[in-house]
Parts: C-alpha cells; sequence; structure tokens
C-alpha cells in the first residue's frame, strides 16, 4: 500500500491540534483524477474545521484542505486533462497532503507563469468571489460594490475583479496598512471600520445614492448596517458569520427600496455545480489572470512542516491576502 504524508485534526482545538500522520494514498474514482500536490492554501473554513465548528460533507476526506495546485499523475482525465499537467483545484477536503483526489471538472490550468503558490491560492477565493459577486450579486459594470474585509484572500479577489469587470469597489479593514492595501488593488475608498461609519462613509461617497452590490463576511449587526447603506434594487450577498448568525433588521427597508438578501456555502455543492463554476472561471477570469490584470495576493509563503505556524498566523488576522504552504 502506497503512504503519503497527511495533516490529521487530532481533536477540536487550536493550531497544535494539528498533526502530520502517514495515510494510505487515495485512489481515484470515475470521474477523478490522483494530484500530486505541489501547494496548498490555508483558509478560514479549515480554522473552523479545526475547531469542530466545520466539518466535511458526506463523502470528503475528513484531511482539511480545500485548494491545492498539483500534478495529474493518475485517473479519469477526460478530454481536458493530461497525465503530468500543472493544475489547481478546488476540493471538498483533503488538501493537507502530499496527494489529493478530486473530480477532474474540479481541476483548471496553471495560467502561465504562475508559481505553484500562486496557483494554490486561487480556486477558494475566485471560485467563491465569482459566484457570490458576480452571479448571485449580479454585480454588472457601472455598479458599485462594497467589500467588507477587503484585506482578507477573498477581500482582495473581489476588489480586483470588479475593477477589471467595470465596478467601481469600497471596501472596510481594520488598520491603515489594509486600507492602503486595498486601494492600491483598486479600491476607490477604504474605509477602517475601528475609526469610521462605513454607513456614513458610503453614503456620502455616493451622494446618498448607497451601493449596488455589498459582499459580507461578517453578518451579525452588519446585516442593518449593510441594508442602511445599499442603493434601490441593492443585493446583499452573506458568505460568513464572522460578527454572528443571527441578524435584526428594518423589513421595511427591505421592501421600500427592494433589496435583496442572499448568500452561499460551496464545500458542499455538487461536482457538477463547482465544474460548471470552473468553466465560467475559466472563460471569464483566466484570460484577466493570463495577463496580469488580476494576481493573487500572498501573504506568506511557507513549508508545509510549519502547518500549525500557518493557521495561528491566519487566526492573527495582520495578513493581506493568501497564506500558502509548499512541499520541498
Amino acid at each position: 500500500m502506497s503512504v503519503m504524508q497527511a495533516a490529521e485534526i487530532s481533536q477540536p482545538g487550536g493550531p497544535e491540534v494539528l498533526r502530520w500522520v502517514q495515510r494510505a494514498r487515495p485512489q481515484p474514482g470515475p470521474g477523478e483524477v490522483l494530484l500530486r500536490v505541489r501547494a496548498f492554501g490555508v483558509n478560514r473554513p479549515d480554522l473552523l474545521q479545526r475547531r469542530g465548528l466545520y466539518p466535511p460533507p458526506a463523502g470528503a476526506s475528513d484531511i482539511p484542505g480545500l485548494e491545492v495546485c498539483g500534478e495529474v499523475i493518475d485517473g479519469d482525465f477526460g478530454a481536458s486533462l493530461r497525465r503530468g499537467q500543472r493544475v489547481c483545484a478546488l476540493l471538498a477536503g483533503g488538501g493537507y497532503a502530499e496527494y489529493c483526489v478530486v473530480a477532474a471538472g474540479q481541476c483548471l490550468p496553471v495560467p502561465d507563469g504562475f508559481s505553484d503558490a500562486e496557483a494554490a491560492a486561487l480556486p477558494e477565493t475566485f471560485f467563491t468571489v465569482w459566484h457570490n459577486v458576480f452571479e448571485r450579486g449580479a454585480l454588472r459594470a457601472g455598479e458599485t460594490l462594497l467589500v467588507h474585509g477587503g484585506a482578507s484572500g477573498i477581500g482582495t479577489v473581489a476588489i480586483q475583479l470588479a475593477v477589471a469587470r467595470g465596478a467601481s469597489v469600497l471596501a472596510t479593514a481594520g488598520t491603515a496598512d489594509k486600507c492602503a492595501a486595498c486601494v492600491a488593488l483598486g479600491a476607490e475608498r477604504a474605509i477602517n471600520y475601528r475609526d469610521e461609519d462605513f454607513v456614513e462613509v458610503v453614503r456620502a461617497h455616493s451622494a446618498g445614492r448607497g451601493v449596488d452590490v455589498v459582499l459580507d463576511m461578517v453578518a451579525g449587526d452588519y446585516v442593518a448596517r449593510d441594508l442602511a447603506c445599499m442603493a434601490e434594487d441593492g443585493r446583499l450577498v452573506i458568505i460568513a458569520v464572522q460578527g454572528g448568525a443571527r441578524s435584526a433588521f428594518d423589513a421595511g427597508v427591505l421592501m421600500r427600496r427592494r433589496l435583496t438578501i442572499t448568500g452561499s456555502t460551496l464545500r458542499a455543492r455538487s461536482t457538477a455545480f463547482k465544474s460548471a463554476l470552473a468553466q465560467q472561471l475559466h472563460e471569464h477570469v483566466w484570460p484577466l489572470l493570463q495577463t496580469g490584470r488580476v494576481r493573487p495576493q500572498l501573504h506568506a509563503v511557507l513549508p508545509a512542516a510549519e502547518l500549525v505556524q500557518a493557521h495561528a498566523l491566519l487566526e492573527q488576522g495582520a495578513h493581506v491576502g493568501k497564506i500558502v504552504l509548499t512541499w520541498n
């Protein structure tokens, strides 16, 4: 039996509960490929899984890790993949390992000139932003997007993609340096939420009109404030509940301004759904990556052995962009 190194969560807890163990190398099934992992991203859902708050969906690996860059070495390649090809892939789990299996349709070619670390930083954030901002939020050229957590992995991608597709962006962040990073990526205005009221800033910046789409990773008491700074027919998209899962808001505002509240999670969606998203990304976003108009922002690239430190770094919240680990 072939074995590999993989990270297990020994028990719910802090970063120290992660441990490297020997596991059997997974075998691809119909429609799946086996990847030799070269790099993998660390994301907030991984932190929740480590704490025991976000179990993997039925049938998924218990090994954490939702995105990788790797080399196709075996499996059902289909028409779009070949042995030895470098790809990046969105997973439902299993990325913190030397090998992983994934549906072939969830793999995308590594853009020309991208390092393994840059490619590993693409899937989770780009799949999430494309579906939530441009499909569920229906952001169009000429509209304005408000991104909460603009310096996060999700936020840095949302800013760049929105600007590249002709929208204006406002972003919130918690430090002056993070605000500066948001502006450098294309945001018209960055709002330090520790010092400023984002509702007041949005209203002033838009001459009272408000924004067309809000991408919210906070929820909680942010929801009522989001609605207060949205334009008529605006769309609020909630993708995380870092500020709490329960929200209270004025339904009258919702009705009078014809606002829409929606949200989504991606991990448990079907292979067919994720494969369709991959096709959309390849058509609409990969050309932007190839030309350099959009780039993943890497805060830190660490060796896989420093997984515990990577989780601690993400939890500290001082990062701008993504944290990625690589196999030597």
